[in-house]
């Protein structure tokens, strides 16, 4: 059975991340864009991050321009994440999240969920939640503001 440990990422800041490192731990993964109109998002992911961090929940970071709203440059994502919303979670490299490109993780991750597009991911951040067994639990839609995934995430920390 393939789980999130299963998988590799490359860091924002250009390293190999083992995805396996967040094993045992509750894991939101959201494709991000720092262009968008749902940009403001970070900082309500960073306010997850930031009460749960301590009892095993891990918020990750894949910004995308498979919407065309990412800037080019690593340098200058990291700068709107933390100027902007003082991102401290951790931040993946720019990621595909659909189409021929779309990293194996996400891969994974749509075929666990499907949306209201089937497998597609339907715009950015677009959420998922996995259990501390690395299975995915739920998958929930861009607009879904983070302070309503609270409860979702008190229950997958306490299971």
């Amino acid at each position: 059975m393939t789980t999130l440990s299963d998988f590799q990422a490359q860091a924002l800041s250009g390293e190999a991340v083992d995805l396996g490192a967040y094993e045992g731990k509750v894991v939101l993964v959201v494709n991000t864009a720092s262009q968008c109109g749902l940009t403001p998002q970070f900082e309500g992911l960073e306010q997850l991050y930031k009460e749960f961090q301590d009892d095993g929940l891990v918020v990750l970071g894949f910004p995308s321009d498979s919407f065309k709203q990412e800037h080019d440059t690593a340098e200058e994502i990291a700068e709107v994440c933390q100027r902007n919303y003082g991102v401290s979670f951790p931040m993946m490299a720019k990621t595909a999240v659909n189409g021929a490109e779309t990293h194996p993780v996400f891969q994974w991750l749509k075929d666990e969920k499907k949306g209201t597009l089937g497998g597609a991911i339907k715009w950015n951040f677009t959420k998922f939640l996995i259990g501390r067994d690395g299975q995915v639990l739920e998958r929930f839609a861009p607009t879904t503001v983070p302070d309503e995934l609270r409860d979702d995430i008190q229950k997958a920390l306490a299971g």
